[in-house]
């Protein structure tokens, strides 16, 4: 009797793997991640329905230091830009900038002026209210910019005094129902004007020691809306360096019956002075345990709940920083309403980092080799302070000539089977604006290779779509990734090979002059036995 022959080749199996848009995840345990986050993703954006490459930024001022022989050894000093700040009215909009202790306008790159010198310090708090804007520093008598009806332009010492105090410790200010708000720098006492609307005259001081629970000196006020406008149900939030936040309701802190404290809350600690960031009628504020709204924060009157933090999915990464590096100048957050995002800048030993997320999807990502002591947006446009100069950053597809480098590592997926199984080819969807190069490769089950980036220039190098090799014997992993401009999604399936039961998609470029998109990964595999 013959016996039927039995088929036992593994069968293919294709499946789509989506970008891993819900961005960079440090809170989940790598076994149980959704796919679509990322245990990586620096330099890359998460969109809502694909990942990007970010954009660069080009010099918008240098400021040209001395050169100096030590030892017949030529030597440039550098000076930091520490400071920058927007000044608006409907007549005039000014960027100015703090560097080596003077004030410059640096508004036009090619008309770059001093406007001020002999300050004591490059790290100012500023404070717009009308049309004036207030620099404080904590070492100095505040000073005041504004440009006159006539045109002329001022920075002069501030008009404001004060019978109690010194003037040189103030630090921070802020604006809450009308009324200019100041901190003074070692202590527990608030400075406001004496009316509400006022640029100038005197201050009244409004000390917080005796309300305090838990001691410590104030590092900032706020102007908390609950509603999301301005209203009779704002806010004013006293933020101390030991987390505790003193609410007050009320118009007037010169009225009695309408000035009332409605209670202290304790958050995790503040870190600098630029420790709070406005978004919509809320207060995000930079804590030791991550960025917490006081929406959420004192709702439940316990930040420490991270569950809370509008940092939550990023956690154990901002964790790290905060705990080596909270003493370090730079700290500070900004909404950059044109591109839809939000930027935390974060010291990290002598370079910085930024902490991105998406404010439509709440999706995080990282930005690296960006060196920036301070942000600024000035007429719909970001910009940063860094070493003697000042860059314009998102109108660039290179880091002033530098290439971007890029890494995404995707989440760890099972592919749809719980099984063993061989990935034998991946089809990465892309769209770019030029020819690029791409590593791409799998790592399986919670393993960590890293594969070294390929370089391209533009299209300097580069073969024509399907004409190169996508894999060999030497580099099975790796493969190189060109492209032509097209406005079509590029498809093409590349050789890979790796075994194991989980894979994690990893997606490097090192490039400039290009803009990258990455919306989806197909993947072949075997699943099954016999298959190693």
């Amino acid at each position: 009797m013959l016996k039927a022959l039995i088929n036992r080749k593994n069968k293919s199996v294709t499946v789509n793997l989506p970008a891993p848009i819900k961005g960079l995840n440090y809170r989940d345990s790598w076994d149980s991640m959704e796919p679509l986050f990322a245990l990586q993703m620096d330099n890359y954006m998460p969109k809502g329905s694909s990942v990007v490459l970010r954009p660069g930024y080009k010099k918008h001022v240098l400021f040209e230091s001395p050169v100096t022989y030590q030892s017949d050894v030529k030597t440039k000093i550098t000076y930091p830009v520490k400071t920058l700040a927007a000044y608006n009215t409907a007549t005039n909009k000014k960027l100015l900038c703090v560097v080596n202790k003077k004030l410059c306008d640096i508004s036009s790159a090619e008309q770059c002026r001093e406007i001020a010198t002999e300050l004591t310090s490059d790290i100012w708090q500023t404070v717009q209210y009308k049309d004036r804007l207030f620099f404080l520093s904590g070492t100095q008598t505040p000073k005041v910019y504004y440009v006159d009806e006539g045109g002329d332009e001022h920075f002069d010492d501030w008009g404001f005094t004060s019978t109690s105090g010194q003037m040189t410790r103030l630090v921070n200010g802020a604006v809450s129902h009308e009324f200019l708000w100041f901190v003074e720098k070692g202590s527990m006492v608030a400075y406001y004007s004496a009316e509400a609307g006022n640029i100038s005259g005197e201050l009244y001081s409004f000390d917080l020691s005796q309300i305090s629970k838990f001691g410590g000196e104030l590092v900032a006020v706020a102007n908390w809306t609950v509603d999301g406008g301005q209203g009779t149900d704002d806010f004013t939030a006293f933020i101390t360096s030991e987390g505790e936040i003193m609410l007050y309701s009320g118009l007037n802190p010169n009225e009695a019956t309408s000035w009332s404290l409605k209670g202290n809350y304790k958050i995790s600690k503040p870190i600098g002075y630029r420790c709070t960031m406005q978004y919509q009628g809320d207060v995000v504020i930079i804590t030791e345990d991550g960025y917490f709204p006081m929406s959420k924060a004192l709702s439940m009157n316990n930040a420490t709940q991270s569950g809370l933090a509008f940092s939550d999915a990023i956690r154990d990464l901002v964790l790290s920083r905060t705990a080596n590096y909270k003493n370090k100048d730079g700290w500070q957050g900004l909404i950059y309403g044109k591109g839809g995002y939000a930027v935390f800048n974060v010291p990290v030993a002598n370079q910085f980092e930024q902490h991105v997320v998406n404010l439509n999807t709440g999706a995080w990502c990282r930005f690296v080799n960006i060196r920036s002591f301070c942000w600024c947006v000035f007429e719909n446009e970001l910009y940063f302070g860094s070493d003697s100069a000042v860059y314009q950053f998102g109108n660039s597809y290179s880091d002033d000539g530098i290439l971007i480098e890029g890494v995404v590592k995707q989440a760890y997926s099972n592919l749809g089977r719980d099984n063993l199984k061989r990935i034998t080819m991946i089809n990465p969807r892309t769209r770019a604006s030029t020819q690029f190069d791409l590593t791409i490769y799998t790592n399986m089950d919670l393993e960590d290779r890293d594969q070294a980036y390929i370089a391209n220039i533009g299209t300097v190098g580069q073969t024509k779509w399907n004409e190169a090799k996508w894999s060999s014997s030497s580099n099975p992993i790796g493969v190189k990734w060109s492209t032509l401009q097209s406005s079509k999604v590029n498809n093409q399936w590349i050789a890979n090979s790796s075994v194991g039961y989980k894979a994690s998609v990893v997606f490097k470029t090192k490039t400039k002059g290009n803009a990258i998109e990455w919306y989806n990964t197909g993947i072949i595999y075997e699943s099954g036995q016999g298959i190693m």
